[in-house]
């Protein structure tokens, strides 16, 4: 499996395909190719070149610091981009990646050649944090999100599960948080998905992004939560969706 030293950060990622270069940015409490198993196929069919990379923190990834946020991510993202040899690619980011996204966007607008969002509404929006501090799972009885937690990112913690949580609730409470000034940067080709019924991304928050970003795209899934890109969901609508943008992007 492959990893790209960075440094202090050893980035473990897989790439599938060939074509387009698109990098996927997964979530919280997850890592690379789990996030996106509705987009493996598809995008590999479409032909495009496919990267999924654990984050800082989170999966196969190794660093010598626990500590991480969506901002520092986002410039591991330009580094790994350095190291493969890639000027300029398409961004497609679920929830937490949504905010890597928007950061590298911003601050590197000269690399990033369409954004597309999945359940990120742009906005700290930090109810429901508390609830997945360490103490409170323990304290609920939380024993199989512990383990899914202990599993998927036990070379990113180092068995230090704890303070894997911790991270993840700052994050939560912290970002994204782009200044009016970074999100006016932003102005590539931009498609921000929700489901009809996600808390974290409504369509009021996609709508005061499009306030700053008047290019952005909104596509809201009907009957869908938080997750409406994957395959329990309406995987085959959102991938179409993101197809027809990105061919049209390309065409532009």
């Amino acid at each position: 499996m492959p990893y790209i030293d960075l440094g202090e950060l050893q980035l473990f990622y897989e790439e599938i395909g060939y074509g387009e270069p698109v990098l996927f940015l997964h979530s919280g409490y997850s890592r690379g190719i789990l996030a996106f198993s509705g987009q493996l196929q598809p995008f590999y069919a479409a032909g495009y070149r496919c990267f999924y990379p654990d984050f800082r923190g989170h999966g196969r990834t190794m660093c010598e610091s626990l500590e991480w946020d969506s901002a520092v991510i986002a410039e591991d993202m330009i580094r790994f981009l350095d190291r493969c040899g890639i000027e300029r690619i398409h961004l497609i980011g679920y929830s937490t990646g949504g905010g890597v996204a928007y950061y590298m966007a911003a601050r590197h607008p000269e690399r990033i050649k369409t954004v597309t969002a999945i359940g990120n509404g742009g906005i700290v929006d930090d109810a429901g944090a508390e609830d997945f501090e360490p103490e409170a799972l323990e304290e609920r009885g939380q024993t199989d999100f512990i383990e899914k937690v202990k599993c998927l990112h036990a070379q990113a913690h180092r068995g230090n599960w704890q303070e894997y949580c911790r991270q993840e609730v700052k994050d939560w409470r912290l970002h994204p948080s782009p200044t009016d000034e970074e999100w006016e940067r932003i102005t590539m080709p931009m498609l921000l998905i929700a489901g009809e019924n996600d808390g974290f991304a409504t369509k009021r928050n996609l709508e005061a992004i499009r306030t700053h970003c008047p290019q952005a795209e909104i596509m809201i899934v009907e009957g869908c939560g938080h997750r409406p890109h994957m395959p329990m969901e309406k995987a085959i609508e959102v991938n179409n969706r993101i197809f027809d943008f990105l061919g049209r992007a390309k065409e532009g």
